[in-house]
């Protein structure tokens, strides 16, 4: 088994997810392009590329057979000012869940309650939603694609559903998505998201397996408060360092297509889980470990700026989250973010892959054990505070060596 020859690969793609600074999400009930050109330039300040934007489903479709066009031309307006501000956009279309609020529309509670992953008109009223936002955006030039939304198995909890039909769910809007894309110039992406349960939770419903062979490429959410993680080790421990680089490699071996790009589009620096004097420090770490996965595509930060104390009930990490806070201006992490990100593009990493993988051995109703506080994680964790980058590979592949060279892999750890 030969290992494949290093070869310079182009910086990763760095950006932030955009929380408007003046009513959050709320916001949207009454747009103002002023103060989002505002917010953008700051963004763009930073040396940044791209934002993905989240428009809420219960604004755009407040009935099942109802799309509000005025909603949609917000939304293509926020698209048109970020490519005024050099930005890129990764639009998530069917917004239900954002910082611990869900958002349903009417028609899918109370009297009219539908389970939105299995009920087939709920369903087809999702999939036209992104057929209907897919068209009004294909021809925007600094649209990166369609997104379903935002962590969508957020919404397990009051809508159960098997893994059967997940993959079915996925699948349907996955399809609507790139039917309104179809005009679009090559390239745009189609994708979805997942919160950490995806990847460490025991038999839940939306797998490991469904986040990297659906869509066209894999996002992870490593947050450092899934599995208690930073609490557990410390906020500025190899374990918190290294969790974006570990949820990469991990989402890399269960892809099916093994040059699947992964994007690491959520990760930030919650108080008191990291605290205000270690989040630069956790920023900067953060970034440039994770920029030495070959494969990765961006880091996009949560969030822009810091939710504004005048809003209400939101769990208090949500207060902090920001790189700017809530009146504009820029935190000692936003600095620390934009100087990893000027780093790594004065000097690509080169596209090496990771020679030694640890076998990970689990079942679905056993995944936690790839989690923080399990024992795979920390094994893997051990190897890179060793000075070891570690890959991933399942036992499943273990034995594959056509597998094992397509990834460059020389050598297996198992049993940890």
């Amino acid at each position: 088994m030969s290992t494949p020859p290093v070869s310079s690969a182009p910086a990763p793609r760095f950006g932030v997810n955009y929380t408007p600074r003046r009513g959050w999400f709320h916001s949207w009930q009454d747009f103002d392009p002023a103060l989002a050109r505002e917010d953008l330039a700051q963004i763009a300040g930073l040396g940044l590329d791209h934002i993905r934007v989240f428009h809420l489903w219960p604004l755009l479709q407040p009935n099942r057979t109802l799309i509000r066009g005025a909603a949609v031309d917000q939304l293509v307006q926020l698209v048109d000012l970020a490519a005024e501000a050099g930005l890129d956009v990764l639009v998530d279309g069917v917004q239900g869940h954002l910082s611990s609020f869900d958002f349903y529309p009417e028609w899918t509670r109370s009297w009219h309650h539908r389970n939105v992953f299995t009920d087939p008109e709920a369903v087809e009223a999702q999939a036209e939603l992104l057929r209907v936002l897919g068209r009004a955006l294909a021809d925007r030039p600094n649209l990166i694609g369609l997104q379903l939304g935002n962590e969508l198995n957020n919404l397990v909890e009051h809508n159960p559903v098997t893994v059967a039909e997940v993959d079915h769910y996925l699948d349907t809007l996955l399809a609507a998505a790139r039917d309104g894309l179809s005009a679009a110039p090559p390239g745009r992406l189609v994708t979805h998201s997942a919160y950490d349960a995806a990847w460490y939770g025991d038999d839940h419903p939306f797998t490991p397996e469904a986040s990297a062979r659906k869509g066209d490429l894999t996002t992870v959410h490593p947050w450092v408060f899934s599995g208690d993680c930073a609490r557990r080790y410390g906020p500025l421990s190899p374990q918190v360092l290294h969790l974006a680089e570990y949820g990469v490699e991990l989402a890399k071996a269960y892809a099916e297509d093994v040059t699947r790009p992964v994007w690491a589009q959520e990760t930030g620096a919650p108080e008191p889980h990291i605290p205000a004097a270690d989040a630069p420090e956790f920023a900067r770490a953060t970034v440039l470990n994770a920029s030495e996965c070959a494969g990765l595509w961006g880091v996009t930060w949560w969030c822009s700026h810091d939710v504004d104390r005048s809003l209400a009930d939101f769990p208090e990490l949500e207060y902090t989250l920001g790189l700017f806070d809530s009146s504009g201006r820029a935190k000692p992490i936003a600095t620390a973010f934009a100087d990893a990100v000027a780093e790594v593009r004065a000097k690509p990493r080169p596209a090496q892959p990771r020679d030694l993988a640890l076998v990970l051995d689990c079942t679905p109703a056993t995944r936690s054990v790839s989690g923080p506080g399990g024992a795979y994680f920390e094994a893997w964790m051990w190897l890179r505070s060793q000075g070891v980058r570690p890959t991933v590979v399942l036992a499943s592949h273990a034995d594959d060596a056509d597998h094992l060279a397509a990834r460059g892999i020389t050598d297996l750890v198992r049993n940890p």
